[in-house]
């Protein structure tokens, strides 16, 4: 058969259940369903002052022309259903051509940038064991990441752990920590945990402070925040490189999510210019490689619908690059994505296409290929 399709980048939309097993003193203040005034179904929690829309979060498959008027303001339980029950999520897979997904989580994207940290660490430990169940009801197409609020350095070292020990292929991380940031070298222990347990850091759009702003805050037209997401993957990765990082911890996985891919080779050359003209201090330069032989070998970015990510992969390092379909959110390729990518990928060579499309995922999260494989001829 075909080498396997795996998307890098898949959400479920929690249900009210998938917090339901909180601490009990924040059980009043947990992620819960509200009307949103609007004939809608919204999410409301401890920290936001406005409840949190899910209609954009599942409009996979909507046509763009509808989508303004169809997407928004949906009951819960009338969008995806594979978005919340697994057994419902096979069949959206086949329909999109794709044989196994990495999941991440919708909700709590936002949850990464709630105020009260124990709060936000509360949410994600209740999150962590309803996506394990999800995930174990089809364990060769369904590999989740679980989360972790990065309170302070031991306690993130164990959150890894349980993460590791849940059967989770990787971490999704908030984008801003709570102390310092994370080029700081007090994360070094973390870093080696994560390089020991082989569990990808894995950092998506709409998880920092700086990008979550990108929705409310931009210049003219709303659709400028929009085009402003991106930058958060590129502060996270210039962090991480500039800051030595990958030069502390030669091992370390990073990921980038939902951020696209074609902008790549010229960040590269613009952080190598960088550093080459203005990188020298009284200790020699900031970093002793170039940045881009770190980014090549470190950073894996995902993307969607991004011609220019096959179009320019040979100025890249091909094999880290993944591609994902979003399903269910707004933003994603579903059911098209294969009739996408044929057009896509008309300029790689068909070794290239099957790493992109799934290879390089598999390699890069250690999936089982041959019970992937077989999940997707039975089913």
């Amino acid at each position: 058969m075909a080498a396997p399709v795996v998307s890098a980048d898949s959400h479920i939309v929690e249900p009210p259940e998938a917090y339901a097993e909180i601490d009990p003193k924040y059980r009043d203040k947990a992620p819960h369903i509200v009307p949103d005034g609007k004939g809608g179904d919204a999410y409301m929690f401890d920290g936001i002052k406005r409840p949190l829309e899910l209609g954009l979060m599942s409009a996979a498959g909507i046509p763009s022309e509808i989508m303004p008027k169809v997407a928004p303001h949906r009951k819960f339980y009338d969008m995806h259903a594979s978005g919340w029950d697994p057994k419902f999520r096979v069949e959206d897979q086949k329909r999109d051509g794709v044989d196994a997904e990495i999941i991440y989580a919708s909700v709590g994207m936002v949850l990464c940038n709630a105020k009260d940290p124990l709060f936000k660490d509360a949410c994600f430990k209740a999150y962590n064991r309803w996506l394990q169940g999800y995930c174990e009801a089809a364990p060769d197409r369904l590999f989740g990441l679980g989360q972790t609020a990065i309170l302070d350095v031991d306690t993130a070292i164990a959150d890894f752990q349980r993460i590791k020990d849940a059967g989770f292929v990787g971490v999704m991380m908030p984008g801003t920590p709570v102390q310092e940031d994370y080029d700081h070298p007090m994360y070094d222990a973390l870093w080696e945990c994560a390089t020991d347990l082989d569990l990808p850091l894995c950092f998506h759009i709409l998880t920092s402070k700086e990008s979550a702003a990108s929705i409310t805050q931009f210049r003219g037209h709303k659709l400028n925040g929009f085009m402003k997401l991106i930058r958060a993957i590129q502060d996270l990765v210039g962090l991480f490189t500039l800051g030595g990082v990958f030069e502390r911890h030669p091992q370390l996985k990073f990921v980038g999510a939902e951020g696209d891919a074609g902008w790549l080779p010229h960040y590269m050359a613009r952080m190598d210019h960088a550093v080459t003209r203005h990188g020298h201090g009284k200790n020699g330069r900031v970093i002793p490689r170039d940045p881009s032989e770190y980014i090549r070998e470190h950073v894996w970015l995902t993307f969607q619908d991004d011609w220019e990510a096959f179009g320019c992969a040979h100025r890249m390092n091909p094999e880290r690059l993944l591609w994902a379909n979003d399903f269910p959110h707004s933003d994603s390729t579903w059911p098209d994505s294969m009739a996408m990518l044929d057009k896509h990928t008309e300029l790689v060579s068909p070794e290239i296409k099957d790493k992109i499309l799934g290879l390089n995922c598999i390699e890069l999260f250690n999936l089982p290929r041959e019970r992937i494989e077989q999940a997707a001829k039975a089913a």
